[in-house]
């Protein structure tokens, strides 16, 4: 009862948040900018490795059927990173 509660609370009052989302919940062709990765020392250096970091905008290009892999493009650049490292990724969507 307390998290339902919480979570009431927290929508209501930070309304600017609602533009936040996690990559994985985007729509295909969607540009976005990358705020912030939680997720372990290995997987944010694996993505930084990628040129993945706070900041970058990139655009996900589309997503497999039935829970699979993202197609993303990143400084020019096409990759395809896991749905679970990806729901790691939080974004901002780009108003155009």
């Amino acid at each position: 009862m307390m998290k339902l509660i919480h979570n009431n609370y927290s929508t209501r009052r930070h309304h600017r948040y609602r533009q936040i989302d996690r990559l994985s919940n985007c729509q295909n062709g969607e540009e976005v900018i990358v705020l912030r990765v939680h997720a372990g020392y290995m997987a944010k250096k694996r993505l930084a490795n990628l040129g993945i970091i706070p900041g970058v905008k990139m655009i996900k290009k589309r997503s497999a059927l039935f829970r699979g892999p993202i197609e993303i493009i990143v400084k020019g650049s096409c990759l395809v990173i896991g749905r679970g490292l990806a729901s790691k990724i939080m974004v901002k969507k780009e108003r155009t």
